[in-house]
């Protein structure tokens, strides 16, 4: 991971095939930290993509289909993330990522954090202690709007960190409780007993 200044605009991700701009509507202000989140990093500047191929220049958070090493994918279920075997009939849920504004004000060496959400409906990602325990929901919730508070929302934040080509994501309100998978058909959950049955590691694809 690295961070950059660039006067006036963005944050920018890069993905194993792009360099992904984003600017939102609001104009951010002037030499905005700019979060190089997540994906496979390599030296950019302005205007350069890395030998990677095009910009993808957004209006908002670039959206993604999350699967597993089983080729199961995130669905939407109400409002629950649940995981099924991909197939033609399954529609993956969009989920949409943004980084924290604010990860100088966060544990460093654990990941990136970032928020994560799901679009259509609009929903974020979010952990609380229930009967003692982490647990993950989603709530009706605007990504964007999470991304430009003052401060970070640490019941929304994830450190995502990179394994591989496989993605993992640890709740930033309970240090070492990651977002987990297990059986078909069950909803994805927090879970701090890794290396067992538990699956979290997870590969993002990029929407067309």
């Amino acid at each position: 991971m690295g961070q950059v200044s660039w006067d006036g605009v963005l944050e920018a991700q890069t993905t194993s095939n792009h360099l992904c701009i984003f600017q939102t509507p609001q104009h951010f202000c002037p030499s905005l930290c700019v979060a190089l989140t997540t994906w496979p990093f390599l030296p950019l500047g302005p205007g350069d993509s890395g030998g990677r191929g095009p910009l993808l220049i957004s209006a908002g958070p670039q959206t993604w289909e999350v699967s597993d090493r089983d080729q199961q994918v995130w669905i939407l279920q109400g409002e629950t993330l649940v995981m099924v075997p991909r197939s033609s009939n399954v529609t993956p849920a969009t989920v949409t990522i943004l980084p924290c504004k604010y990860p100088e004000s966060l544990e460093q060496g654990r990941g990136v954090p970032i928020y994560l959400g799901t679009q259509d409906p609009d929903m974020c990602l979010f952990c609380e202690e229930m009967d003692g325990w982490p647990r993950l929901w989603l709530k009706e919730q605007n990504i964007l709007d999470l991304y430009n508070q003052v401060g970070p929302v640490r019941p929304f934040l994830f450190y995502h960190s990179r394994d591989g080509n496989t993605s993992t994501f640890e709740s930033v309100a309970f240090p070492g409780w990651l977002i987990a998978s297990s059986q078909v058909g069950q909803p994805i959950f927090l879970t701090s007993d890794l290396g067992t049955t538990n699956n979290t590691n997870f590969y993002l694809n990029l929407k067309a």
